[in-house]
């Protein structure tokens, strides 16, 4: 067996996956995860700061969100702009291959409030990269922040959508969906 193998950071959420579902986050503990990895106690700090980052990839999240964005026509309109975003995020991390992982990821996050809570922070993050990266194509301030929120919510309905079991359709067209859903309710007058 090769002494090396590729992928420490995806190996270690794997691993802690499996120990949360298997003992419950805090009764996990992070040499756990880096030995079921097959790594180090110092390897899995090298990748993350502490064990509530293990299940959440925020830096290549965010990358891969303003990288869509700004690959948008640049006649497209912010929201437009926003759904070509979350198109590059069904094509980079929530790929069929990923699902399984990412449902189970997500019954672990319901069931711990401190994961919750670092889910809710990790989203007003990536809402702020958002809104930057709107204003940097050239939208107000407060065109950029609704379309963001916008954007975000339709994410949290697609995502919801996408992991359900019954569900085969990508991310991509699920995310434009509830995007035209979230338009559809934010246009409607009383």
């Amino acid at each position: 067996m090769a002494r090396w193998q590729p992928d420490a950071p995806g190996r270690l959420a794997a691993a802690a996956l499996d120990l949360f579902e298997e003992h419950g986050y805090e009764n996990t503990t992070v040499t756990e995860i880096a030995a079921r990895a097959g790594l180090t106690k110092s390897t899995f700090f090298r990748h993350f700061p502490d064990k509530r980052e293990v299940l959440f990839d925020k830096g290549a999240v965010t990358g891969s969100l303003v990288e869509g964005l700004a690959s948008a026509p640049p006649e497209a309109g912010p929201l437009d702009a926003v759904a070509d975003a979350l198109d590059a995020l069904g094509r980079t991390f929530f790929t069929a291959d990923r699902r399984a992982f990412s449902r189970r990821r997500q019954a672990v996050l319901n069931v711990n409030t401190e994961l919750r809570e670092r889910e809710a922070l990790k989203r007003l993050d990536l809402t702020a990269s958002l809104i930057e990266a709107l204003h940097r194509r050239g939208a107000p301030r407060l065109t950029a922040r609704v379309a963001a929120q916008l954007g975000a919510l339709a994410w949290e309905i697609a995502f919801e959508r996408w992991i359900d079991t019954g569900s085969s359709e990508g991310f991509g067209p699920l995310a434009r969906q509830a995007l035209a859903e979230v338009r559809a309710a934010a246009a409607v007058r009383r």
